[in-house]
């Protein structure tokens, strides 16, 4: 807002006064008395010397008391500045330092509440980053587990294990499962002869071919052991038949042995062929090893009868156990193998051997 007029309390106003005072009012006023009161100069200086003082006392003090509102407002301005005070500045002093005072503390506030805003927008993007890097850090450790888990399961089965709730899947638990045991037939001895690379390459073909058919069937890779590998279906998959999709992966892994030792055969390297034990019933599912080592793995009498099936079958053989073919008995076609005898159990096992085309 600009200063309309000068008035006495404006420090334009004192600046008219002050210099009037000081000059123009005496000296005309002298030059006034000389020309037409025919007054002698001598007598005049004598007489409005004293007068001509005061006016200019007077207008120096109305000068200084405006350079020190002046110097008032400089210093609390800087003090402000400094953030030695906060509070407004409040000044007695001519009307244009006062506006100006209130200008200076209407921009001061605004900055403040710019700065209050700035703080706040700051911490606000500070959480915001915060809850993206630890958005960043869950979708790094998703991946890695995604990872993790294709090696066990298909890639078909990751996203169920992802979407279950909150260590479901590794709480320690009895559970109806179907366990599969595969096995190649006379192992030792045709590693015996082939070179230590040859037997590598060997069992990671082997087992990469089974593995596949293993997790198109819904199965979950449990563990290898030498040229042996255990897989369990029932962990996740529920609401199908997961008896009868061990048996299909049972079949489809000797058949796919059988077209892969027929290439084998063409090219005149070795062949084998395995024994495959299936079995359903409870077994305990849960984290079991050491401290420093541990396995999720199944174990009970249901895994034992299905490791002691895979024992007795001949290469080629799919045996089953009684529980899975009487889950399963009109969906494929079976011969009855008679009862066998298990280590630790009093009763005899009925067990039934898989029919598929190779036999």
């Amino acid at each position: 807002m600009g200063v309309k007029r000068r008035d006495y309390n404006t420090f334009a106003g004192k600046v008219v006064v002050a210099l009037a005072m000081m000059s123009v009012i005496p000296y005309l006023f002298i030059i006034y008395l000389i020309l037409f009161e025919r007054i002698d100069l001598s007598f005049v200086m004598l007489l409005f010397a004293p007068l001509i003082l005061l006016s200019v006392f007077s207008g120096f003090a109305l000068l200084r008391k405006s350079s020190s509102q002046i110097d008032t407002l400089r210093r609390e301005t800087s003090m402000i500045e400094s953030g030695a005070m906060r509070e407004p500045i409040r000044l007695d002093a001519d009307r244009e330092l006062v506006e100006i005072a209130n200008h200076f503390n209407s921009l001061y506030n605004k900055l403040d509440e710019m700065n209050r805003k700035n703080q706040e927008q700051a911490t606000q993007l500070m959480v915001y980053a915060h809850d993206l890097a630890i958005s960043y850090q869950k979708t790094r450790q998703e991946a890695e587990l995604r990872n993790r888990l294709s090696r066990y399961v298909g890639n078909n089965l990751v996203e169920r294990l992802m979407n279950l709730k909150e260590g479901v899947f590794l709480e320690t638990e009895r559970r109806g499962v179907t366990v599969l045991f595969a096995d190649i037939r006379s192992f030792t001895a045709l590693a015996e002869k082939m070179a230590a690379e040859d037997v590598v390459l060997m069992l990671n073909q082997y087992f990469s071919v089974m593995v596949d058919i293993i997790f198109k069937n819904g199965g979950l890779l449990d563990k290898f052991v030498g040229d042996q590998l255990i897989a369990v279906f029932g962990l996740v998959e529920t609401d199908e038949n997961m008896a009868a999709k061990a048996i299909q992966t049972g079949i489809e892994m000797q058949a796919a042995t059988y077209e892969m030792m027929r290439g084998k055969k063409a090219a005149g390297e070795s062949t084998f062929e395995i024994g495959i034990g299936i079995n359903t019933g409870v077994a305990i599912i849960g984290n079991i090893g050491s401290a420093n080592r541990m396995d999720y793995t199944v174990i009970g009498d249901c895994v034992n009868v299905a490791a002691r099936l895979e024992q007795m079958a001949a290469g080629g053989e799919v045996l089953i156990g009684e529980q899975t073919y009487l889950e399963n008995d009109r969906l494929f076609d079976f011969e009855s193998k008679g009862e066998i005898s298990i280590k630790n159990k009093l009763e005899p096992v009925v067990c039934y051997n898989v029919l598929w085309d190779g036999v």
